[in-house]
C-alpha cells in the first residue's frame, strides 16, 4: 500500500483518485469546497463532476492540506492554477513526494509548459507528466484505458508507470516531456475547431480535415520548440487528438459546438460550468507561432474567433482558400528534423 493524494477533486481527480484507491492504496482527494467534500463522504459519490461512480472506502474526500504529505501527489487542476496551487502546497509536501500533473495546457504570460513552472515552484521534486486519451467517465468506469507518462527523470517516470498500472489502465513511458506537454495541450484547441465545424453544420470531411492538418500543426511548432516528431503520433499526440475532437465527453469540442452554432465566448463558458482549456491555450499558441516565425493558420483563425470577433464561417473560407500546398512537402520537413535530433 502506498499514501496517495490527489489535489483537486473535480471529475478526472476523482476518476484518478477511485482508480489508485481500487488498486488497494491509501488515498486522500483533497478539494476546496466543503459541502462537496461533506457530500462525496456521505453518499460516496462526486455528485457534480463524475455521478455514477462509486468512491471506495480506501478513498478519503477531505479538505485536509496535510494529506499532500504523500509518496505521490496527483495535481489535478486546471493549467492555469498550477502556479499557485505548487505554492499552496508546497509546505505540506515530504521531502521525497513524486508529484504528477494531469493538467494539459501552457501557462500564459511566460508560454511556459507546466512542468516547467512546476519545476520552478517544487524544485525539490521530481516532476512527472501524465498524459494521453483518457475521459475521466471512462476511468472511473473501468473501461480499457491507455495513457502516457513524461519525465526528464526516467526513475521517476518508471515509479509512476509501476504505480499507476492497472488490467485496464495501461501505462507507456516516453523520455519526450516537450512533446508529450505540447501533444497535450495544443490538441484542446483543434478540438475547439472540429466542435465549431460541427456547431456550423460540416460533416465528417470538415473534421478529418482539420483533425489531420491541424495534427501537422502540433508536430510542426513541437518539433520546433525540441519536440520528437514521433511523439505526435502516439498517445499525446494523435491518440489524445482523436479522442477530444470525437468524444460527446469533450468539454472543447463541446464548447467549439455552442461557438458554431453562434453562442457568446462567456456563455459558452458558462454553459460548460468546466475549464475548457483549449481557450487559454490557442491564445498562448497563437503568440508562440508569431514569435517563433511558424505557420499555424488553424490556430491563427482559432485566435481570431475567439479573442477578435471574427465570424467562424470567414475563418473556414480562410483556411480553404490559402495558397497551394504540397502536403509531402511538411513530411520531408519533420523527418529532417527527426534527423537532426538523432544526431
Amino acid at each position: 500500500m502506498k499514501h496517495i493524494a490527489v489535489y483537486g477533486a473535480g471529475s478526472w481527480g476523482t476518476a484518478l483518485a477511485v482508480l489508485m484507491a481500487k488498486s488497494g492504496n491509501s488515498v486522500a482527494l483533497i478539494g476546496r469546497n466543503d459541502e462537496e467534500i461533506r457530500q462525496m463522504n456521505e453518499r460516496r459519490e462526486n455528485l457534480r463532476y463524475l455521478p455514477g461512480v462509486v468512491l471506495p472506502q480506501p478513498l478519503e474526500p477531505t479538505t485536509d492540506l496535510t494529506r499532500c504529505n504523500a509518496d505521490l501527489l496527483i495535481l489535478s487542476v486546471p493549467s492555469h492554477a498550477v502556479r499557485s496551487t505548487a505554492r499552496l502546497l508546497r509546505p505540506n509536501l515530504h521531502p521525497n513526494t513524486l508529484i504528477v500533473n494531469t493538467a494539459k495546457g501552457l501557462e500564459e504570460g511566460t508560454q511556459k509548459r507546466l512542468s516547467q513552472v512546476l519545476k520552478e515552484e517544487l524544485p525539490d521534486h521530481p516532476i512527472v507528466v501524465l498524459s494521453g486519451p483518457s475521459h475521466a467517465e471512462e476511468v472511473g468506469r473501468d473501461m480499457p484505458t491507455t495513457v502516457v507518462v513524461a519525465s526528464d527523470n526516467r526513475e521517476a517516470g518508471e515509479k509512476v508507470q509501476e504505480l499507476m498500472m492497472t488490467p485496464k489502465f495501461r501505462v507507456y513511458t516516453n523520455p519526450d516531456l516537450i512533446g508529450v506537454e505540447l501533444g497535450g495541450a495544443l490538441k484542446n484547441v483543434i478540438a475547439l475547431c472540429t466542435g465549431i465545424a460541427e456547431g456550423l453544420g460540416f460533416g465528417d470531411n470538415t473534421k478529418a480535415a482539420l483533425m489531420t492538418r491541424g495534427l501537422a500543426e502540433i508536430a510542426r511548432l513541437g518539433t520546433v520548440m525540441g519536440g520528437n516528431p514521433l511523439t505526435f503520433a502516439g498517445l499525446s499526440g494523435v491518440g489524445d487528438l482523436i479522442v477530444t475532437c470525437t468524444s460527446l465527453h469533450s468539454r472543447n469540442r463541446r464548447a467549439g459546438v455552442a461557438l458554431g452554432q453562434g453562442k457568446p465566448l462567456d456563455q459558452v463558458l458558462k454553459e460548460v460550468d468546466m475549464v475548457v482549456e483549449g481557450v487559454r491555450t490557442t491564445k498562448v499558441a497563437y503568440e508562440l507561432s508569431l514569435d517563433r516565425g511558424i505557420s499555424m493558420p488553424i490556430i491563427e483563425e482559432a485566435y481570431r474567433v475567439l479573442f477578435e470577433g471574427s465570424d467562424p464561417k470567414v475563418a473556414v473560407s480562410n483556411l480553404m482558400m490559402r495558397g497551394k500546398k504540397h502536403e509531402l512537402e511538411e513530411v520531408a520537413q519533420i523527418a529532417l528534423a527527426q534527423r537532426t535530433l538523432d544526431k
